[in-house]
């Protein structure tokens, strides 16, 4: 960013390829996006709520409150008829944005100081001989561990958020997360599940989740 601040960074894990789109914060890496060359990719509002969600099947918008805007599925990833895509583009700050044309074109752009970079981190998903895609990779354990202090973090967050409301009331300490929060906590213990890990590490994530 021109305060200096990084703002996007490519970088290889194995022969996967991964975009992340962090905000213009000094103190902080807050991820805005992440795009990665396996078809998966999630946008986030500047709140941490889930904004766009995509897979090697399709995708879904979302609004601030977490209901669903539209959903789409990508041509030849499902039998039947299958729901279009209309072009989205989504500003995440004021240098960077997100277009969505196509599957294999996902278009980050990057504009300061009169200076544009684009990136584009579309995939064109074979579908095998049985019709159907190949399974996602797996996470490793580094993506799992980031993936639950997230979570962990944005349920501090929001702690600290009933405190400040209620500070002469114990009542914020048992009020539930929000549905977001709770959501992001099953998928990554459904991830872990799948993983292919320890269960020393699977029982560390589970901790930091739940804590």
């Amino acid at each position: 960013y021109p305060s200096g601040n990084l703002a996007i960074m490519v970088t290889r894990e194995g022969d996967q390829m991964i975009c992340t789109v962090q905000e213009d914060e000094p103190r902080t890496t807050k991820i805005r996006a992440l795009f990665q060359s396996d078809g998966r990719s999630t946008c986030y509002y500047p709140n941490g709520d889930e904004w766009i969600n995509m897979s090697i099947q399709g995708g879904q918008y979302l609004d601030q409150a977490g209901s669903r805007v539209k959903r789409w599925l990508w041509p030849k990833m499902s039998p039947g008829p299958h729901v279009p895509l209309s072009p989205i583009f989504i500003s995440l700050n004021r240098h960077v944005g997100v277009r969505i044309l196509a599957q294999d074109k996902i278009i980050i752009s990057f504009l300061a100081m009169g200076r544009q970079a684009k990136f584009n981190m579309g995939t064109k998903v074979q579908v095998g001989a049985a019709g159907r895609p190949p399974a996602p990779a797996r996470l490793g354990r580094d993506e799992l561990l980031l993936l639950a202090f997230r979570v962990r973090i944005l349920q501090l967050f929001d702690r600290m958020r009933g405190c400040i409301s209620f500070p002469s009331s114990q009542q914020w300490n048992k009020m539930q997360p929000p549905a977001y929060v709770l959501t992001q906590a099953a998928k990554i213990l459904e991830l872990c599940a799948a993983a292919d890990i320890s269960e020393e590490l699977r029982s560390s994530i589970r901790a930091i989740v739940n804590a």
